[in-house]
């Protein structure tokens, strides 16, 4: 088997020919890589590393690309690429790189999550562990990222109708606006138990504030 011939495609790709006829489009490093000229002899099997190791690179710089925009977990990435590449091996070893150079990291995507769905959106427990496992992190890192947060949630919740909600809760014997209160917060992701409580002692808070004025 023979590459009859090398020439630019477009931009930093080749168009390499072979004596067959068929055509690969190679990046210049492969090119160089392989010392890739026109005449040269090759076999099915230094073909077939030539065409993986043009492929990996095509899926590793396409990742790059992708975290560029945002962060990814592993599963999330591995799904981006295997829906391109098809190739199971491929996609691994390309995953098996990115974690090796620090570019995907779980435990650092939970954590840096956790920190906003707590921090910034003030979501109860069930909906941050649910956005987090959404994401294909494993159960054990996601409680791990949110057992830090154990305190805060119920300092959230009280923020929350202080904030949020205090406009609304102004009659501790409107039962239907107090209901509608309850139904956000259960979306927020906290429970009725917690809620009940929290808004049990948010009318308690409110009717001593009453008291000392």
């Amino acid at each position: 088997m023979k590459i009859t011939s090398v020439k630019r495609y477009k931009g930093s790709t080749y168009e390499t020919e072979l004596d067959d006829g068929r055509k690969i489009y190679l990046h210049a490093d492969i090119i160089a890589d392989f010392d890739i000229k026109a005449g040269m002899e090759t076999d099915r099997d230094t073909l077939r590393k030539i065409v993986y190791a043009s492929n990996f690179r095509r899926a590793y710089q396409r990742a790059l690309y992708l975290l560029d925009y945002r962060d990814y977990t592993y599963s999330e990435m591995f799904e981006k690429l295997i829906g391109n590449y098809k190739s199971e091996p491929l996609c691994t070893a390309v995953m098996k790189r990115l974690v090796e150079h620090g570019f995907i990291d779980d435990v650092r995507y939970a954590e840096r999550m956790a920190r906003k769905l707590v921090e910034v959106k003030r979501f109860g427990y069930r909906r941050c562990k649910r956005e987090l496992m959404q994401k294909g992190l494993s159960e054990v890192l996601v409680v791990d990222a949110l057992d830090v947060y154990s305190d805060t949630f119920g300092e959230n919740l009280s923020e929350l109708l202080k904030v949020k909600y205090s406009r609304y809760l102004t009659d501790c014997e409107d039962r239907k606006t107090i209901e509608k209160v309850k139904s956000a917060l259960v979306r927020y992701g906290y429970d009725f138990t917690e809620i009940n409580r929290a808004v049990k002692e948010y009318f308690e808070c409110a009717d001593y504030l009453e008291e000392e004025n």
